[in-house]
């Protein structure tokens, strides 16, 4: 089970330099859209994601593949590709439900998707997720909108209005 919330970023209002946290390069493709059937490329890793429909939690299902199989999804893949990278931020947290650290996830998206930032937390209970209180220099919450998730984006593409409010 995922459960987590999503928020837009400025990149402008972020208070630190978010090159001293460890990152992912990732590319993503969607050979189903819903539900979610996504082929990522992590570094070097390739994994392939089940994703039921849903808000604020959702079933998820992850199975590495070697890179043969991986390159051969992204082949099947319908729609734009996503590129990002991804910056695991320890958020200063812990998750109410079970005391773990929580981790910001920081998407700045590339190509098509420039200058797309934002932030994902994944928590252990919706309890959790509903009582988290974001950072200031986080903007708009996108938790459930459409035309955010990572499917809707490799098949719309950027969303008109990219407020940060």
């Amino acid at each position: 089970m995922e459960i987590e919330r999503k928020f837009m970023i400025d990149k402008d209002r972020i208070p630190f330099d978010i090159t001293a946290f460890p990152s992912l390069v990732m590319k993503q493709g969607y050979i189903l859209h819903s539900p979610a059937l996504r082929i990522r490329k992590e570094n070097e890793k390739y994994v392939l994601t089940y994703k039921d429909s849903g808000g604020l939690s959702r079933e998820e299902i992850n199975v590495t593949l070697p890179e043969s199989a991986g390159l051969k999804l992204f082949g099947k893949c319908d729609g734009h590709i996503i590129e990002k990278t991804r910056y695991l931020i320890p958020s200063g947290n812990r998750d109410d439900s079970t005391g773990r650290d929580l981790t910001i996830e920081l998407d700045i998206f590339h190509g098509d998707l420039d200058p797309l930032c934002y932030a994902e937390i994944e928590f252990d209970s919706e309890k959790s997720a509903l009582s988290y209180d974001p950072p200031e220099w986080f903007g708009r919450e996108l938790t459930g909108i459409k035309g955010y998730s990572n499917s809707d984006l490799s098949l719309y593409g950027a969303p008109q209005s990219l407020s940060h409010s």
